[in-house]
């Protein structure tokens, strides 16, 4: 109810997160949210998958979309990351296209020329600018006013969480009205699993460098919830025998830190202990099979 004791209409709409690579937008989806729903690290390619988190109040449900960074894919396991930001354009109720100080500001312009004829309210968010100055972002914020004339411009640090108030402010503005999408307490459309996978593949990413953390998939194979523990045990496919061998380390040593790290991330993110078992498997044709790709959540 407003001030004025008027009964105000309840807002609901898809916010779907788009942009280059590492410019972004999982923090930037992480900190709305106020949840650690994808996994972040400094490499590209980070996000594979799209995951929603929820936001809701009595007032608005905002159901934001974080997506893979857009790319010319070179195997299908990347054709089919880009059908998810194919679909987020499509059925956006507001589109974040996030972009930071650092980047080409016409790298992927085909998605540009998207953006320039979508029906739904655009609003662009210039991230980074904790490590630029003024006169650069006010450069970029003309540009982008001058590319998408349409779109609000917003200048942000999503890891300094500076001016994300004004990102807020913006969507629930545009939000259409509409009765909530999910539940009130509902606040991902992932489940455990997913996340398990997630954070296992985020571990990967941190402890591995070059092509191996691009070669890997994360299975779940068993998930058990038990009264004082989660029960988990997993499968890295790999896609060759040369890759297997630098998963596991020496003695095991590289896969049992990993294993570790993921272990501690779960139990915080579970609240609850968690016994974890790690196995590599050599999967050479997981990037290009649709029977893999469907088994790991790619292919409909």
């Amino acid at each position: 109810m407003s001030k004025e004791g008027k009964v105000m209409e309840h807002r609901a709409g898809f916010v779907n997160i788009i942009g280059n690579p590492n410019v972004g937008k999982s923090t930037l989806m992480n900190a709305l949210v106020g949840e650690k729903l994808s996994i972040v690290t400094a490499k590209a390619q980070t996000t594979r998958h799209r995951i929603m988190g929820i936001v809701n109040t009595d007032e608005y449900q905002i159901v934001y979309s974080d997506t893979p960074g857009m790319l010319k894919p070179n195997y299908r396991l990347q054709e089919d990351m880009m059908k998810f930001v194919d679909a987020a354009i499509g059925d956006a109720d507001i589109i974040l296209y996030v972009t930071d100080v650092v980047e080409k500001s016409d790298k992927n312009k085909e998605y540009i020329l998207k953006l320039q004829k979508v029906e739904c309210p655009v609003v662009v968010v210039i991230n980074k600018i904790d490590i630029s100055d003024r006169p650069k972002v006010v450069e970029l914020m003309e540009y982008w006013h001058e590319t998408l004339p349409k779109a609000e411009i917003i200048p942000v640090s999503a890891k300094e969480r500076f001016n994300l108030e004004s990102v807020l402010e913006s969507v629930v503005s545009k939000l259409p009205v509409s009765p909530p999408w999910f539940d009130k307490d509902q606040f991902t459309d992932r489940n455990l699993r997913f996340f398990a996978s997630e954070i296992i593949r985020e571990k990967i990413l941190e402890n591995y460098s070059q092509e191996i953390p691009y070669s890997c998939e994360v299975e779940i194979e068993a998930f058990h919830e038990g009264k004082e523990r989660y029960e988990i045990s997993a499968v890295i496919h790999v896609a060759r025998d040369s890759q297997k061998g630098i998963i596991i380390g020496k003695g095991g040593s590289a896969l049992k830190k990993t294993g570790t790290d993921a272990r501690l991330e779960m139990e915080d993110f579970f609240q609850k202990k968690v016994f974890l078992q790690l196995f590599v498997k050599v999967d050479p044709d997981w990037r290009e099979s649709r029977k893999e790709l469907r088994k790991f959540g790619y292919e409909e």
